[in-house]
């Protein structure tokens, strides 16, 4: 597998410290994860890795694809909804970044041919 684009890179580091900023504050776990939190941080990377868009990947609040199951989803919108604002004052770099990332018009389906309509 060849090495993570840098937006592929980002988009992990970003979710991996929401996850973490999350679970920190709503978990109140210290050292870590909790076991929850970390299964959500595996599955948001496998995710990633089998993204279609690759370089081109929009935030997921832009992209056409839902990839993440309905369960995962609802998990991962929590965590998003949550720690999204926080992350400003954490990592400001990263959540101007983000921001910027969301500015941009999502790619075309990569696979138009596997579009599901009305889902």
């Amino acid at each position: 597998m060849k090495a993570p684009h840098k937006r592929l890179k980002r988009e992990r580091e970003t979710i991996e410290r929401m996850i973490a900023l999350f679970c920190r504050e709503q978990h109140r776990s210290s050292g870590g994860l909790c076991a929850e939190c970390a299964e959500l941080a595996e599955y948001a990377k496998r995710r990633l890795d089998k993204c279609p868009f690759q370089d081109e990947k929009p935030t997921c609040a832009q992209c056409p694809i839902h990839c993440y199951k309905p369960s995962r989803r609802e998990q991962i919108r929590l965590v998003m909804r949550y720690a999204g604002p926080r992350l400003l004052f954490r990592h400001p770099v990263l959540a101007i970044r983000h921001k910027l990332d969301e500015r941009k018009k999502p790619p075309d389906h990569p696979h138009p041919e596997r579009r599901v309509v009305g889902r």
